[in-house]
């Protein structure tokens, strides 16, 4: 874990962080989150790995052995002591101590796109109000000046319930998508036996290079003419932004596409992350860390059907083979970070949109659940090793710890050294928070 300018500070902070341990309520709350947020050695990364669909808590994260609703899965031990994981996560068990499990989760959407919407900003998408999600507003606070590459990327999003708008912050703050997934296919297929993850038409055309400075001189002038002759027009304004940082990506000093090329990779590396687009995802999550890059979503959302943990049929055989993949590359992606030294300064998020239901359906699967379920933080700025919350011995309800998705998003900006009061404008003029909920201090390091 990162260390505090003081260690008598650090000691400190961590007492009042234990003291706080179920007040969700308390005042002392912001005030914690805003201490740590202002130390400039917490600046951080963030990598949001996204269970599109709703993963099941029950299988994974919090299981009910011994219990009708606890399915077939056996538990395994992991790092810590006395904490335990699904037998299908055993690399995952062996980094326990980085992670926190947070199994009081409840929210109050359990619609996929709504749900997606609620996760992602924090808010409902109802009213006038377009919310950002919380990529582009961390990313936003967490940029330091302009840069060849975005500083939002999006893996492998399922288009259709992808929820990566950046709102009433306008373009500047759009993530650049790779490999994005529509309903009608899937367009990391493998080439190489390696999904290929790429970003559209980023690659020049030779009769464009060619030409490049006599067009742009010729757009630049027409853009700026017409935005001096319009200075409230926010569409042009938004083109002119999308098109500089399109062409600062392509033809840029820092060679911002060579972070693309997976394939410069050693082999067994890739092989260890796993083929498939999530495995390949989270090696290219690293890739952009590693170059400066604020806030990487990787989605688990892999072929056309797009949510593969919406599992209402034949869970226990899907969630089998989809924690096998997370397993792999989320596992990789820990050791990775941490042997490059940049685990203690990038915090990852695991979450889906909700959780699954207790009871087992007659199909075998489980349906939609958001009244109590589970998310996972780990790596940089927070206190691995550890639960926060539990859930009845059934799986039906929280029974300490309860915290909502304002809660969590609170926890995670506090984690990357932003504070969650940190306001920015919507198009209605009103302020808007990053995070409405308070931080778990408990979790934080």
């Amino acid at each position: 874990m990162p260390s505090l300018s003081k260690p008598s500070r650090r000691d400190a902070l961590r007492t009042l962080a234990l003291s706080a341990l179920g007040c969700s309520t308390s005042p002392f709350l912001p005030a914690l989150a805003g201490t740590l947020a202002d130390d400039p050695a917490r600046r951080r990364h963030c990598i949001l790995l996204w269970m599109t669909g709703g993963p099941s808590q029950i299988d994974t994260f919090d299981m009910k052995p011994g219990h009708a609703n606890g399915g077939p899965f056996k538990e395994i031990a992991t790092a810590v002591p006395g904490l335990r994981f699904s037998e299908h996560l055993p690399r995952l068990a062996a980094h326990a101590g980085s992670l926190a499990i947070l199994r009081g989760l409840s929210t109050k959407e359990g619609d996929h796109a709504r749900a997606s919407d609620l996760m992602h900003t924090g808010h409902l998408p109802t009213g006038p109000i377009r919310y950002p999600t919380v990529g582009a507003s961390l990313s936003k606070a967490l940029a330091c000046g302009e840069r060849d590459l975005p500083n939002f990327v999006s893996v492998s999003p399922y288009l259709p319930y992808h929820a990566g708008s950046p709102g009433f912050l306008g373009a500047a703050h759009a993530p650049l998508t790779v490999a994005a997934q529509s309903g009608s296919g899937n367009r990391a297929d493998a080439t190489d036996g390696y999904a290929t993850l790429t970003v559209d038409d980023a690659e020049p055309r030779p009769t464009y290079l060619a030409r490049q400075a006599t067009r742009l001189e010729l757009w630049r002038t027409l853009e700026a003419g017409f935005l001096a002759e319009h200075p409230q027009a926010t569409a042009p304004a938004a083109h002119r932004t999308v098109y500089e940082r399109a062409i600062r990506f392509m033809t840029g000093s820092e060679r911002a596409l060579e972070a693309f090329d997976l394939a410069q990779e050693p082999d067994a590396l890739r092989q260890a992350y796993g083929r498939g687009s999530f495995g390949q995802g989270c090696l290219l999550a690293r890739r952009l860390v590693e170059r400066g890059v604020a806030f990487v979503e990787v989605a688990m959302s892999n072929g056309s059907r797009g949510f593969p943990w919406d599992t209402h049929n034949d869970n226990f055989t899907q969630v089998a083979r989809l924690s096998a993949e997370l397993d792999a590359g989320w596992a990789t992606l820990m050791t990775d970070l941490r042997q490059r030294g940049l685990l203690e300064s990038t915090t990852i998020l695991w979450m889906g949109e909700f959780g699954r239901t207790p009871v087992i359906t007659p199909g075998a699967g489980r349906d939609h659940y958001p009244d109590a379920w589970s998310a996972v933080l780990a790596g940089g700025g927070i206190q691995g090793g550890g639960v926060h919350g539990r859930t009845t011995d059934d799986g039906r309800a929280v029974a300490d710890g309860r915290i909502e998705v304002g809660d969590l998003l609170a926890t995670l900006a506090a984690a990357v050294g932003v504070r969650p009061t940190t306001e920015n404008l919507s198009e209605m003029g009103r302020p808007i928070k990053i995070a409405e909920g308070q931080p778990v201090a408990a979790v934080l390091a």
